[in-house]
Order: C-alpha cells, then sequence, then structure tokens
C-alpha cells in the first residue's frame, strides 16, 4: 500500500489520465488489495461514486462538469451532484413543474429507475398518480404535487418549456455528429444520445433548437430511397 502522499499523486496520475477509474484500477494504482482502503485514499481527494452501472465507477468530486440538472455522463456512466440515483430521482421529480413519468426519468438518466422509483414512494418521498396507463410521480408536499398534476393536464403546448440555451462549444458539437451522421438518419434523439454516450450531457430538446437554428430537416426513409433509385 503506497503512503499517505504517494496515494494522493498516484491519484492526482491517475485522474489526469482518465476521468473515471473503476475499483480494480484504483486498487492497481495504489498497490493494495483492501477496498476499505482505497476508499480512505479517494476521501483525502475527494471523490464521487457512479449512479449507473451499480456504482462501480469513481471520479474525483472536482472533474464533472454538471448540466442543469446536476447530471455528468462520461462515456455512458452517470454522475449526479446528488449524491446516489435515488436522490437524484428524488430532485428530478421535486423540480419538475408537471411531475415526471417513468419513461422521462429513464429517458433523461439513460438507467434503469422503476425499482428506484418505488422505493421512494414506498418510502414517502415521492407520490405518485395515475395518468392514463402509467403513474407521473410527483412531490411528497400535497400542496407542491397537486400543481404538478394540474400543470401535466395543461395543454401540451402551454406547459412546454424552452430548452436552456446552449454554449456555442455544445452548438459546434452537435453540428459536428450531424456531419459525422450525414449519411445516416438525422435525428434529434440518435444526436443527444451519441453525444451522452460521449459524456456530453445534452437534451433531445437543444439538439432540436440546433436543428430549427440552422435549418436541418430531418431525414426520412422516403428520402433516402429516392436517393437511391437515382
Amino acid at each position: 500500500m503506497l503512503s499517505r502522499d504517494e496515494s494522493v499523486q498516484a491519484l492526482a496520475g491517475l485522474f489526469r489520465r482518465q476521468p473515471v477509474a473503476d475499483l480494480s484500477t484504483l486498487l492497481a494504482t495504489l498497490e493494495t488489495r483492501s477496498r476499505m482502503s482505497v476508499f480512505r485514499r479517494l476521501a483525502l481527494v475527494g471523490y464521487l461514486s457512479s449512479c449507473s452501472h451499480a456504482g462501480r465507477y469513481y471520479t474525483r468530486r472536482d472533474i464533472p462538469q454538471f448540466d442543469q440538472d446536476g447530471l455528468w455522463f462520461h462515456q455512458g456512466v452517470l454522475f449526479s451532484r446528488h449524491g446516489t440515483l435515488k436522490s437524484t430521482v428524488e430532485r428530478l421529480v421535486e423540480v419538475a413543474d408537471d411531475g415526471r413519468t417513468h419513461p422521462e426519468l429513464q429517458l433523461r438518466l439513460c438507467v434503469r429507475v422503476q425499482n428506484t422509483l418505488l422505493d421512494l414512494v414506498q418510502e414517502q418521498r415521492l407520490g405518485r398518480e395515475a395518468l392514463g396507463r402509467q403513474y407521473l410521480y410527483v412531490s411528497r408536499d400535497p400542496a407542491r404535487s397537486a400543481a404538478q398534476v394540474a400543470r401535466r393536464h395543461e395543454p401540451a403546448g402551454r406547459r412546454a418549456r424552452s430548452p436552456e440555451p446552449l454554449a456555442t462549444s455544445a452548438v459546434v458539437e452537435i453540428l459536428l455528429e450531424v456531419i459525422h451522421t450525414a449519411r445516416a438518419t438525422l435525428d434529434a434523439t440518435s444526436i443527444a444520445a451519441r453525444l451522452r454516450a460521449a459524456g456530453r450531457s445534452v437534451l433531445v430538446e437543444q439538439v432540436q433548437e440546433v436543428f430549427d437554428r440552422y435549418g436541418l430537416v430531418k431525414k426520412t426513409a422516403r428520402s433516402r430511397s429516392r436517393r437511391s433509385q437515382r
């Protein structure tokens, strides 16, 4: 096992080379077989565990660049400013003016949240209301939950919110993805998914806003078939 100072230096070097590491990498870096020793050393520099992948990945606390929801994706691994997946889901539901459904949360977080939602409801940390054939998850506060349900039942056009404005660098990344997928179907959902997998937290609505701004039209199967006939 490396000494305290050597461990701090080794961890600094590791996280300069790669922003995210799993336990086996940390054990090797710190030259130990003890999980507890790894966590004691990580505590010296401050760390976060991933919300996805059963918490198997770790990063230094000052590395993530969190988005407006407090989320950071790195190569498909999710980290949250709010800590655990359970706390993150609770927060996303609480701040949503119209609550959140299971599919909406799963799409946003790119992880399975069904059991997490069930636990939060059973622990009375969230409420839920029937919404057609699914549930709307809402705040545990009665007044807040009533407002969320009422907002959800408003016409979609009235409750739609404009996406947060993107930084210029994020717009450039979206346009680069469009260029890279020029021969494939141009779709805001797939572009957003590709960017999230690369560690960029971008909403589908934000990608669509860039499409609209630059006059990028979604390519359909029909338009592709016409080109193939020429």
